[in-house]
């Protein structure tokens, strides 16, 4: 399998880049997982119960072991997140959990978490994705040799080379089809292409230009499956700047984005609109939203009853600040001939990532675009992306975005455990979002997979995860 780049760190306690977590989820076993719709699910804790807002009960699994033959207990959960939250090893998960307490391993076969207030998404900050469990003593330096419980075993790890993983024998679930699988790192995505056409790969997903995709299906020795995905693509408005905040300007924006062309000239037509932080595929999200489809006319009514009338041509201009990345720059260009319909000019300022990514934390800009991957896939998101305390550093709340209304709500969905209760919060925070447009959601990319015919039984997770090579099998 080709992939991108390598993984930072294969410590599930640490590493958050995407290779890393999505290689961590082959190696580790996580509490409980999460299903294709973003419902919890038995892991290595086959129940649970919450007796009260404060306190969450888990019981483990009595068959599953570590890599080395260890069995897995409560003191390897509890030892997982106390030395995170204790700082044994140095991580950015440590804020995630600042609202347990402590935690209790009263026999091998359950762990009780305490909680400092009612934390609604503590079940889904344990589960894959989120956290692996590691076993007892593990300490900074784990890293160089991770021992886990998953269904693959580390073999070997060759920083910017390849990373090698092999079937674990004994595992608790059903063992993978495959005996090994190599990840061998490719910067570059000619070359990713290349390497599937020469038959010296097998399997790429997410990994090439839509253009490259075109080129491949047509190749006899490949075959493409395309799923829907989870990846977010929006534009972000400064809420500070003095004309982007007017609500009406931003809805007339909205208006004249037509997102049909660029979904079909620049993705090939491998994405689908977005008018919602949330993926279609989670439990938390509606439908029941106000939507702004094309509609230029509309977009110059709101533009005039916000006090820019088109003088010479132009109501006003604004700059959009995008990275070297191609298809960003291309979006912008699509959006600069769409908005100049309605007497809005637009001017497209690019930096290197580092640079852009420095302004966007700094709030220097009026407009930019980015990908939320992953992190949208529960709805504790909104507070990170959108609560008013939640500006950088603090958080993602780029846009500036105050609502004090979406606050309540946000910390309301935050304590309430009953789901049909938080679902209803959900569902009107996102109508806030959609009438207030801290955001244009834009669309969702598909899940694009470039496979040789030798492969077959890919099942595809809507976020992309590669939990699909538990499944894969050669063909003999």
């Amino acid at each position: 399998m080709i992939i991108e780049s390598s993984p930072t760190n294969l410590d599930p306690r640490v590493g958050i880049d995407a290779y890393s977590e999505r290689i961590d989820e082959l190696l580790f076993d996580a509490l409980v997982h999460r299903d294709d719709h973003f419902d919890l699910q038995p892991w290595l804790a086959t129940s649970w119960e919450v007796p009260d807002p404060l306190t969450y009960v888990f019981h483990l699994r009595r068959d599953a072991r570590f890599h080395d033959g260890r069995p897995l207990t409560a003191r390897d959960v509890k030892w997982t997140f106390d030395s995170i939250m204790n700082r044994t090893v140095r991580t950015v998960k440590t804020g995630t959990y600042r609202f347990v307490d402590h935690i209790d391993a009263p026999d091998d076969g359950t762990v009780v978490f305490h909680l400092k207030e009612p934390w609604a998404a503590l079940l889904w900050n344990v589960a894959n994705g989120a956290i692996g469990i590691v076993p007892y003593g593990s300490g900074a330096d784990f890293y160089r040799n991770p021992i886990g419980s998953g269904p693959f075993r580390l073999a070997s790890n060759q920083q910017d080379r390849e990373v090698v993983i092999e079937r674990n024998q004994q595992y608790w679930r059903e063992r993978p089809r495959v005996p090994r699988v190599r990840f061998t790192v490719v910067p570059d995505t000619t070359t990713r292409a290349l390497e599937l056409r020469k038959g010296s790969a097998d399997v790429a997903l997410n990994a090439l230009t839509a253009d490259m995709v075109l080129a491949l299906r047509k190749d006899p020795k490949l075959e493409v499956q395309q799923t829907p995905g989870t990846v977010l693509t929006y534009l972000a408005l400064n809420l500070r700047d003095p004309i982007l905040k007017d609500v009406r300007v931003r809805q007339a924006l909205a208006y004249a984005l037509d997102r049909r062309p660029p979904i079909h000239y620049l993705w090939r037509d491998e994405a689908r609109p977005a008018y919602s932080i949330l993926p279609t595929q989670s439990w938390a999200f509606t439908s029941d939203l106000p939507t702004y489809d094309y509609n230029p006319r509309r977009a110059r009514e709101l533009l005039d009853a916000a006090g820019y009338p088109v003088r010479n041509g132009v109501r006003f201009r604004l700059a959009m600040k995008t990275s070297t990345e191609e298809t960003t720059r291309l979006l912008a260009a699509v959006l600069q001939q769409q908005w100049r319909a309605v007497g809005v000019e637009l001017d497209i300022k690019t930096y290197e990532f580092a640079t852009f990514f420095a302004d966007v934390q700094k709030g220097a800009f009026q407009l930019y675009s980015l990908r939320w991957i992953g992190g949208n896939n529960d709805p504790d998101m909104f507070q990170y992306a959108f609560h008013s305390t939640y500006t950088p550093p603090t958080g993602a709340n780029r846009s500036y975005y105050s609502n004090p209304e979406v606050d309540r709500l946000i910390d309301l969905g935050r304590r309430e455990i009953d789901e049909r209760k938080r679902k209803e919060i959900y569902r009107r925070i996102q109508q806030l979002l959609a009438e207030d447009l801290p955001y244009i959601d834009l669309w969702y990319l598909d899940n694009v997979l470039v496979h040789s015919k030798r492969t077959h039984n890919f099942q595809i997770s809507p976020p992309g995860n590669y939990d699909f090579l538990t499944t894969v099998e050669l063909r003999q």
